[in-house]
């Protein structure tokens, strides 16, 4: 049967109004054969279903009966699309959760370079410091031999005039 001229409402009316035919079966066999159309009717709804926007299937479900084939249906698309947010959702998470990863060991490693020239830096100014006191103990040392040799001179000059 092709169902490609009729509109979706149609072709689930149409569905929905085919006659189930068993003759001549078992009880398990009738039930078995009644679960089969029942199946392919839900799947020929969920399929026109697929074209429709997210809340005009919500709509469409809160307008029919709980555990009607329109009702299944439309629960059936609104779960296959909410597994395919969640699974999208996850594959984002994911890959956010990656990007995290490597931002963090990048960080460590600006950390532990941050660290080390922390280090260096803080060994230099040691070595300015000692440098320092160093270059402090060479000025006492030549204020002192200057001020010898200037008293030196001065009683050189005192010694010449007398």
């Amino acid at each position: 049967m092709h169902f490609g001229h009729l509109y979706p409402a149609r072709v689930a009316d149409t569905l929905l109004s085919m006659p189930v035919i068993v003759s001549g079966a078992k009880a398990s066999e009738t039930k078995d054969s009644e679960q089969a159309p029942a199946s392919d009717k839900l799947s020929a709804l969920v399929e026109v279903l697929r074209n429709h926007s997210y809340v005009e299937i919500r709509q469409r479900m809160y307008d029919s009966p709980p555990g009607s084939p329109w009702w299944t249906a439309c629960r059936a698309e609104l779960d296959l699309r909410n597994g395919q947010q969640f699974g999208e959702a996850a594959l984002a998470m994911s890959r956010t959760s990656d990007k995290m990863r490597a931002s963090l060991q990048h960080f460590e490693q600006l950390a532990d370079t941050l660290q080390q020239s922390t280090k260096d830096v803080a060994d230099l100014l040691r070595g300015t410091q000692e440098a320092g006191r160093r270059l402090e103990i060479a000025v006492y040392v030549t204020i002192g031999i200057t001020l010898v040799q200037f008293f030196n001179l001065i009683f050189e000059i005192f010694r010449r005039h007398r």
